[in-house]
């Protein structure tokens, strides 16, 4: 069994993970910039260490750095989080040569999935339903071309990286033309690689993703789906489980395909398999995750399984000691993301926090690593904690996150606190008619 792990991320997700290493007598070792230095996560952890100034790429992309302050602190295992290094091949392979155990699975499946290209071709391969588009690379006269014969509108996408960089809707020749080379430079910019490809945009979806766990015996599993439909500018606003929209029918036969899709990759660890599903309960393969999501609390709250036990287990060489049949989905859970931010231009709100107050409740969770006096600093991605309730319906577990919300006290700073309050009350959320242009349709600042 793992002994000491290092947990190369920050925030919210490095407490989450120190809490489950906590639990299970696990020594914890923390990484952080200078401006993280009096963070929670830094003083939770057994060991921590500065990796350099707060700009990521001095600090939590140095990769040498933290494999050379691993091998220091003898750790067994490296815990990548989400975001960061969680999905580079190349750190994986640096942690492999250092003798240090990856929670994660293997850097060759990793590589596959990161080029959107590449996963989609594998899984045409292995009979999972795709997006109509194109299975190879574009130029942009090829993408005239081939937009001509799948027809408008489409969805132009950047076949590395993710949170909706590189991604464009287009509903003309016109407006392919004027995306296109600025897409491909973003990507370039951000990824690395400018590689662009276009599916079939399907207007009225949902975005339904189901979380397949994977062990070295051979062993994989599903834990039910989770509807991460309300979405700003391709970004999760909303998550929930189970989804409000599918069938009993649906959802069993998209279990079945994610198991046999990872099968398929030989998967290890957690990933989660991305799916669009149109107003006839079609679902086609949109992407897979191969790391921890954000969303991943709304699972075990539904699941009453540990995914971070689970994957530390995992990579110890344990067998998963689950069958599908004895996972059973109880109750409803709902999660929404705080961000430091204003609710009605979505700038970014650095500064101090002056007061900070959680909400109470048996059935309310709280992922953060902020507190009174914490200073968010404009480094990092804007979200700053998580909130999650359950209730044994999903009329119950609604009214959990009204009641919650409206206690959650954060000054200093302006949170999208309002804006949430306003989507979890709205009459279509409640009749679980959201999809993935809800915010577009419905939240009325966004359209001011």
């Amino acid at each position: 069994m793992i002994q000491k792990v290092l947990i190369a991320n920050r925030g919210e997700i490095a407490v989450r993970i120190m809490r489950t290493c906590q639990k299970m007598k696990i020594k914890t070792v923390a990484v952080y910039s200078e401006a993280d230095a009096g963070s929670l996560f830094v003083t939770l952890a057994d060991e921590s260490y500065l990796l350099g100034p707060p700009k990521v790429t001095d600090s939590y992309l140095k990769a040498d750095k933290i494999i050379d302050i691993a091998k220091s602190a003898a750790v067994d295992a490296i815990h990548p989080g989400y975001g960061f290094l969680s999905e580079n091949a190349d750190f994986v392979h640096q942690c492999e040569q250092a003798g240090i155990i990856f929670i994660g699975p293997r850097a060759e499946v990793m590589k596959q999935m990161g080029d959107k290209i590449e996963a989609r071709q594998i899984m045409e391969k292995a009979g999972v339903p795709v997006i109509p588009g194109t299975s190879d690379a574009v130029s942009e006269a090829t993408a005239k071309q081939t937009a001509a014969s799948i027809g408008y509108p489409l969805m132009l996408k950047a076949s590395a990286g993710g949170g909706g960089i590189g991604m464009q809707v287009v509903h003309s020749e016109k407006e392919l033309e004027k995306s296109f080379a600025g897409n491909s430079r973003r990507a370039e910019q951000f990824f690395g690689v400018g590689t662009m490809f276009l599916e079939k945009y399907i207007e009225t979806s949902r975005h339904i993703e189901i979380q397949v766990m994977a062990d070295h015996h051979g062993n994989v599993l599903h834990l039910f789906e989770r509807d991460c439909s309300i979405q700003r500018r391709n970004q999760k606003v909303v998550e929930e489980a189970p989804s409000p929209f599918i069938s009993e029918e649906t959802r069993e036969k998209m279990g079945r395909t994610a198991v046999k899709a990872a099968k398929e990759l030989s998967y290890t660890n957690a990933g989660t398999i991305e799916f669009l599903v149109d107003e006839e309960e079609n679902f086609y393969f949109l992407e897979m995750n191969t790391r921890i999501q954000v969303e991943h609390a709304v699972t075990e709250e539904v699941s009453n399984q540990d995914i971070v036990e689970m994957q530390i287990k995992i990579a110890s060489g344990e067998a998963l000691g689950l069958s599908q049949e004895a996972l059973k989905m109880h109750g409803h859970a709902i999660e929404v993301r705080i961000y430091a931010e204003d609710p009605v231009k979505f700038f970014p709100s650095p500064g101090t926090i002056t007061t900070y107050q959680e909400p109470e409740g048996k059935r309310v969770r709280i992922e953060s690593s902020i507190e009174q006096g914490t200073e968010i600093t404009p480094f990092y991605d804007p979200m700053i904690s998580k909130l999650i309730v359950w209730g044994s319906t999903r009329e119950e577990a609604i009214q959990h996150m009204l009641e919650a919300l409206r206690q959650y006290k954060i000054e200093g700073i302006k949170t999208n606190l309002p804006m949430l309050e306003e989507v979890i009350q709205h009459e279509q959320f409640k009749q679980g008619n959201a999809t993935t242009k809800f915010i577009e349709h419905y939240y009325v600042p966004l359209v001011k």
